[in-house]
């Protein structure tokens, strides 16, 4: 058994098919399937159940998650603190959303750093898809993220509520218009934006992004629904202006770590987080 095999069959387990782990992983269908095969001869176990909806785990399957999480953990986990300084007794790898790293999580690193300066931290950007496999993978310790999905072996843990306000680039505003930029904050935004506005035709401009959001309008003129935090500084500013009447809307806020997950620095870096939550609501 090596980590190659093991980081294989986490990818399928996370995207629930051969061939989106394929891709993932940029290889050929004919690899993946070598490679687990082989895994299941050496466990002498069948791991999937293959179907036209995708792949899906067996008993034995669900059994070995746990072992391949802590092989691949184990491996990566070796080749960060082989070659890192001995000053440092551990690695916590951490990845959230864009818009939580623009004052939230800069605020927790700083203090960990100050709370576990001998803790050295990887950091990093990302959607909600990616760092869902990666927590699943093992490869990733926490994530920080607007929507979760609850797997086997993961604690989803709310953390705040992001307050969502439309801003525009002119004080004169009262509702989208023609130079409205959408934003892709997930389908809880979707259905109440849709409740909010049901005349409202297809956005011409969309991002996926509230930072690209604020790009656009910032460059172009327009509107966006915003995190109240993201927003709060172009607002004093006078950068951007509140659109007055317009609908409000909560947008919950979540960690997803390792349910048994034996770090100390682990429980730290959650409890700091839930403190830091606590200054955001």
């Amino acid at each position: 058994m090596d980590t190659e095999q093991a980081r294989t069959f986490l990818a399928i387990a996370a995207h629930g098919s051969f061939i989106a782990a394929a891709s993932q992983l940029h290889l050929t269908q004919s690899t993946v399937s070598a490679r687990i095969q082989r895994l299941e001869e050496t466990l002498n176990a069948r791991l999937f159940v293959r179907n036209r909806s995708g792949a899906s785990l067996t008993p034995a399957g669900r059994r070995f998650l746990e072992y391949a999480k802590r092989l691949v953990f184990t491996a990566e986990q070796a080749i960060h603190d082989v070659g890192s300084s001995s000053r440092y007794r551990a690695t916590l790898r951490v990845g959230g959303r864009i818009a939580l790293w623009e004052g939230f999580l800069p605020q927790w690193v700083g203090w960990m750093r100050r709370t576990n300066p001998d803790v050295a931290m990887c950091t990093e950007i990302g959607f909600e898809d990616d760092l869902m496999r990666r927590l699943i993978e093992g490869t990733l310790d926490m994530g920080l993220m607007y929507t979760p999905s609850h797997q086997p072996g993961l604690i989803v843990e709310h953390l705040f509520d992001e307050r969502l306000i439309l801003v525009s680039s002119r004080p004169d505003v009262h509702e989208p218009g023609s130079g409205y930029v959408h934003v892709d904050w997930g389908a809880s935004f979707h259905a109440q934006h849709r409740q909010s506005f049901p005349q409202m035709e297809t956005p011409a401009l969309v991002a996926n992004i509230g930072w690209l959001a604020i790009q656009l309008v910032l460059a172009n003129g327009g509107c966006c629904f915003l995190p109240v935090r993201l927003a709060q500084p172009l607002l004093t500013t006078g950068q951007l202006f509140p659109v007055v009447g317009a609908p409000e809307y909560d947008h919950p806020a979540y960690m997803v770590y390792p349910q048994k997950a034996e770090s100390m620095v682990l429980e730290q870096a959650v409890q700091g987080l839930r403190e830091v939550a606590k200054q955001q609501r």
